[in-house]
């Protein structure tokens, strides 16, 4: 569906076009959204417009309302089914219940989306494979996915981070939206791995980190482990090094090789050269994919496109205290 046969169907359902369009973007985004973020879409401060929407909402039993923490917000959460239904997603994730931590992320994915409302995002996971597949030539194979194993079968879900991506911006450019809960950067390190294979194949792409202001400090983090993604290639004697440092730590580690067999200085020069996070993960890599992880050592694909200024990391700092809201506060 369109965006305006999304805003057409809602507004069947009694929605000004105003509304029909926030709600749209609630219900593809997050199924969540608090008081502050409907004000800051239509430009005014808490008032009768702003009341009328929410009580619209609940009096309807559209959405339920679950009390914040100590400044009295509130969260609403769209809920029913013929909303989601309306758009085209009768089975979306969203209209389930989920935890305070969850509902937390998908508020802050919502504010970097309002913060971005010249970007056209895409949303759903039909939405992205259409797009990369069929618009950009990439093979399912290069996209971001995760493999769920039970009861006999195997189910593929493409880009499992739920996250939107934008499109059409400037010269071509997508856009990565990745939403920071930890400030030590391992989900964006996973975040990255998945996506490795996509970013080769784009000829501009940006991501935007968005941060809430309490964990702002984990920018550092973050920026370093894209700096090691556009790091330069090594040369072909230190990755045989590598490689070699991955077999014995391996071995080592799965108890498959004496201790005594290896070269104690050898190993101890090369954990000291290979010992940072960026070795590491190209280690895991390794010990999953085989060879094909070393490839990254040797070529110059990010580095050049980062220098070319067509692959980028910008960083925008949500200004809420989203702690407000449950018990996330805690945790940023």
């Amino acid at each position: 569906m369109t965006t305006q046969e999304r805003v057409n169907a809602l507004m069947a359902h009694g929605f000004t076009q105003r509304q029909a369009v926030f709600v749209a973007m609630v219900l593809l985004h997050s199924g969540v959204c608090v008081p502050r973020q409907y004000c800051a879409f239509v430009g005014t401060g808490w008032g009768q417009v702003a009341r009328d929407f929410f009580d619209k909402l609940s009096d309807r039993k559209l959405a339920t309302m679950y009390p914040g923490g100590a400044s009295g917000g509130s969260i609403f959460h769209l809920h029913r089914k013929s909303l989601y239904r309306a758009i085209g997603e009768p089975n979306s994730r969203l209209g389930r219940r989920g935890t305070v931590t969850r509902a937390v992320e998908r508020l802050m994915v919502l504010d970097a989306v309002l913060a971005n409302r010249d970007i056209p995002w895409l949303a759903t996971e039909n939405e992205k494979i259409d797009y990369f597949t069929q618009q950009r030539g990439l093979a399912l194979a290069e996209l971001p996915s995760l493999t769920y194993v039970g009861a006999g079968q195997s189910t593929t879900r493409y880009f499992p981070d739920r996250l939107p991506i934008g499109v059409g911006a400037t010269r071509g450019e997508t856009v990565f939206l990745h939403v920071v809960t930890s400030a030590d950067g391992q989900a964006f390190r996973a975040f990255l791995e998945r996506h490795e294979s996509t970013f080769r194949r784009l000829p501009r792409w940006r991501i935007i980190l968005a941060l809430p202001r309490a964990i702002a400090q984990g920018e550092t983090t973050h920026r370093k482990l894209f700096s090691d993604m556009c790091a330069g290639p090594l040369r072909p004697a230190l990755v045989d090094e590598f490689r070699w440092f991955c077999r014995m730590r391996r071995a080592q580690e799965e108890h498959v090789e004496p201790v005594a067999s290896i070269d104690p200085v050898r190993f101890a020069r090369a954990h000291r050269a290979f010992g940072d996070r960026r070795f590491y993960g190209i280690y895991r890599r390794w010990c999953r994919d085989g060879e094909g992880a070393l490839q990254r050592l040797m070529t110059p694909a990010f580095q050049d496109a980062w220098r070319r200024g067509d692959a980028a990391l910008d960083t925008l700092v949500l200004p809420h205290v989203y702690g407000e809201n449950g018990p996330l506060a805690r945790a940023v």
